[in-house]
């Protein structure tokens, strides 16, 4: 979450927005914090149960955290350790590249010293971890779509991945569908990212709503009802998608839910 903050911090100083004269100081804080707890295992960003693991997209994010606040100081003038933090950058991307990728599979994985995925290795390059062109970005979004795609949805969790604890099955969800249609698009494969974009739109209900989950099995949507998550994964991807046209020169494909 530490990533996914300092990102909001340095998106809203990028689009003007007026934020409170303490907010710097706050994320020095943070970083501070996170400088000595980065590199411990945690629970990941699906809260997995039991002992924690160095989780590949929970590092990323912090890789995002420093990243964003670097950016932040370097273009608004903010006073920072930056050579500490950009010495902190380098060290968790090369921390991710050499253990949380497989190079068997050509792919990230879930968790250091893991082969099983999961579907938040997705939005590497959405974050801009790692380019869209690098080929180990490439082999991960294959290995996504060879192991953990049910019937043109996306899983969260790969199916190979075993656990003593009992689970019910799960549906596919719908916002890491989302994700993968996202990294299409940044490879430049508006094609196959308006083909999951309205594959979600198909499943929402007549008020256009969404659930956390969709049940191919079964037709229906499952999960929690409805979903921000989801939601918002549709907006970012409607917006990706009408940019990559405008980009183009195509003009965007109205849709009904959109």
């Amino acid at each position: 979450m530490f990533g996914e903050l300092l990102d909001v911090f340095h998106q809203a100083r990028l689009a003007k927005l007026k934020l409170d004269d303490g907010s710097w100081a706050m994320e020095c804080e943070f970083l501070k914090h996170l400088a000595k707890v980065w590199n411990r295992p945690d629970s990941g960003i699906w809260e997995v149960r039991g002992p924690g693991k160095h989780y590949v997209s929970s590092k990323v994010m912090t890789w995002v955290a420093f990243d964003r606040a670097i950016k932040s100081a370097e273009r608004f003038g903010f006073k920072a350790p930056l050579a500490e933090w950009r010495s902190l950058r380098e060290t968790i991307h090369r921390d991710v590249c050499d253990k949380g990728f497989d190079p068997g599979q050509n792919s990230f994985v879930e968790a250091y010293g893991e082969r099983v995925l999961d579907a938040s290795i997705l939005l590497m390059p959405s974050v801009g971890f790692l380019p869209p062109s690098d080929s180990r970005v490439v082999g991960t979004l294959a290995a996504v779509e060879k192991y953990l795609m049910r019937d043109g949805f996306v899983l969260r969790h790969d199916p190979r991945r075993v656990t003593e604890e009992k689970e019910p099955i799960e549906g596919a969800f719908l916002a890491c569908t989302l994700w993968l249609a996202d990294a299409h698009l940044l490879a430049g494969h508006v094609e196959k990212a308006e083909t999951l974009f309205d594959r979600v739109l198909e499943v929402a209900n007549d008020l256009g709503l969404l659930a956390e989950e969709y049940d191919p099995i079964a037709g229906r949507q499952t999960g929690n009802f409805p979903q921000a998550l989801t939601h918002i994964a549709l907006i970012n991807t409607a917006h990706n998608i009408s940019a990559a046209k405008a980009a183009s020169g195509k003009p965007a494909v109205q849709r009904s839910h959109a």
